[in-house]
């Protein structure tokens, strides 16, 4: 069919058709192996006519590897040829242990692709492609097949599924038949779920600034030192004992004591230290708490009373009174051990915090202060508090125990469905859950137990958001730069890639690609993957529904995949418009 070589560049060469060939095959993107003496030269069809073809350099065939790029180039006087099975299978990857099938190659005689499951799921992974295009049903099959494999039991993988609309279910709910050892857990903030499964929820007294911070949507760091203050008196108040009420009365006492002593006006005076014992009272100090004087009692209201001078008439009796509650030992107080409380009682703390600091007289951190307090009480009586309502006290380790252990069982795919809430409360659960993994993952032995998370509509989370100049880092931006060595993988699942953060997407290193055809996506991914060229983005573009373009570093060459449809299938199917409007 070819006659010899008439060209070569730095990454393709072209190639004279015999005049006697007759092409009655589609030899577009076909691979050709070009070869001499010294080496052999894998290469792919990209444009022919009647006289020549253009063919693209891919690599070298160096033994029995395959090395990408091409710094020795062919000889014009070299052999050109098709692929032999021994080069098929360099190329394709082969059936043997610790590979996954991925699907099959047209380009390739629809031979088997498969991948190396220690490349491919060691390391983040991008899924892109339209709505329709077969992204739920190509990541269906791919986990499928994970758990499909004879002679392979996966037993302690943990795969964590973000689902934001609920359908994995179908795809993953039956896969205790492959095998007994094999659990999946369903776990769903609709309440009225159709699917069997769990509440999803977590233990409050497991976050930490950041996470309260993303809660209560803070957006200043006057904000993130009122959380930071609130968090370390929850912690004290939630426990039952008379230290935490004792320090309850340090702190109103020291607060009322910095009002007594300020410049301003005895009215003003009173009505906010009125206010403090509103907000804070406590059995032991209250407004009608008994004051001893010397021959007579007053209730403590009675103590503010001002006099003709405009002073406090029991002032002397009043500053005595309230310094006994102030205790020297309380000013660097820690509290012993983790303690178990409730969006109630943070809400209680806060209202400690922002007097025991002043925060509400500080005119310049007054709106910050009011913000966070309206916006906790919001989620306390609104319904994503039920999600934070947890039954008992457990520690980070005995939660995530729990989500991948249910009833003495392993469970090796947690799919948490969050379709019944908003974007901004699903974001800021995804980012806590993700680094309760990662810390999780950062204090056992490195890469012991590996995490892959799955996000599907990644767009909605992994974005380039203010967390940085916040908080000084963004979970994902170092779940991207770090998880790997923790075994803490991403897969990110979406239909917009141009919205996702750019720290991110540098740090994946296998892609799966399916039709795209927003010019913003296609030139965001051409500028932002590495070692992506216009000849991959341009096979994307042809893709047909339920094809993926693969390439990464669990991949020779970059390759068209055909995807076998899972089974079972994800609900991820259009509405049948002509079924429901006759029936």
């Amino acid at each position: 069919m070819f006659e010899r070589i008439v060209y070569i560049g730095e990454s393709d060469a072209r190639v004279k058709i015999r005049e006697d060939a007759h092409i009655t095959t589609d030899i577009m993107n076909m691979p050709l192996v070009i070869e001499d003496s010294k080496k052999k030269i894998l290469s792919e069809v990209r444009d022919l006519n009647d006289k020549e073809v253009s063919v693209r350099l891919l690599g070298e065939i160096v033994g029995d590897r395959f090395v990408g790029g091409v710094l020795r180039k062919p000889s014009l006087d070299s052999s050109i040829r098709t692929l032999n099975d021994d080069e098929y299978t360099l190329i394709l990857n082969q059936n043997k242990f610790g590979n996954i099938t991925l699907g099959t190659s047209t380009f390739y005689d629809n031979r088997t692709i498969y991948a190396s499951m220690n490349e491919l799921f060691s390391n983040h992974m991008c899924i892109f492609g339209n709505s329709g295009s077969g992204k739920s049903c190509g990541v269906s099959r791919l986990l499928q097949n994970v758990f499909y494999i004879p002679n392979f039991v996966p037993y302690k993988s943990n795969f964590l599924i973000f689902d934001s609309s609920g359908e994995y279910y179908t795809a993953f709910s039956r896969i205790g038949e492959v095998n007994p050892n094999y659990n999946y857990r369903f776990l769903t903030t609709n309440f009225n779920s159709p699917h069997q499964g769990d509440i999803f929820r977590i233990p409050i007294w497991l976050l930490g600034v950041t996470d309260m911070a993303l809660l209560l949507n803070a957006t200043t760091h006057t904000q993130l030192s009122i959380i930071e203050k609130t968090l370390k008196l929850v912690k004290i108040f939630s426990q039952s004992n008379d230290t935490a009420l004792q320090y309850k009365n340090h702190l109103i006492a020291s607060a009322i004591m910095a009002i007594l002593y300020s410049n301003q006006m005895s009215a003003s005076k009173r009505d906010e230290i009125f206010s403090i014992f509103h907000t804070c009272p406590t059995p032991d100090f209250n407004l009608d708490s008994v004051v001893q004087g010397i021959g007579y009692t007053r209730k403590l209201q009675e103590c503010f009373l001002i006099d003709s001078a405009g002073e406090f008439a029991e002032r002397v009796l009043l500053t005595e009174y309230v310094n006994s509650f102030i205790k020297a030992e309380f000013n660097n107080y820690e509290p012993e051990k983790a303690q178990m409380f409730t969006l109630a009682d943070m809400e209680n703390a806060l209202n400690f915090a922002l007097i025991s600091e002043g925060w509400l007289r500080n005119p310049n951190v007054y709106a910050d202060a009011i913000t966070l307090k309206v916006k906790l009480h919001e989620l306390l009586i609104g319904s994503t508090a039920k999600f934070f309502d947890y039954p008992q006290f457990v520690t980070l380790d005995q939660y995530l125990t729990s989500l991948i252990i249910k009833d003495n069982r392993k469970c090796q795919i947690i799919n948490i469905n969050l379709e019944d809430i908003d974007d901004v409360v699903a974001k800021s659960i995804v980012k806590i859950m993700s680094r309760l993994i990662f810390d999780f993952s950062k204090k056992i032995e490195r890469g012991s137990i590996p995490f892959n998370i799955f996000l599907e509509e990644a767009h909605r989370y992994v974005q380039r958001d203010t967390d940085e100049f916040l908080f000084g880092y963004n979970i994902f931006d170092r779940i991207a730069k770090e998880g790997r060595k923790y075994g803490v993988v991403m897969n990110l699942i979406s239909q917009r890639p141009v919205d996702l953060s750019d720290t991110v997407l540098s740090q994946c290193s296998n892609f799966l690609i399916f039709k795209m055809s927003h010019p913003r996506d296609i030139e965001y991914i051409t500028k932002m993957i590495p070692n992506i060229t216009e000849e991959t983005i341009e096979k994307q573009k042809g893709l047909q529904i339920g094809n993926c373009l693969a390439f990464g570093s669990a991949f020779q060459i970059p390759l068209i995949v055909k995807v076998e449809l899972p089974n079972p299938l994800p609900q991820s199917s259009n509405c049948n418009v002509v079924s429901r409007w006759t029936n």
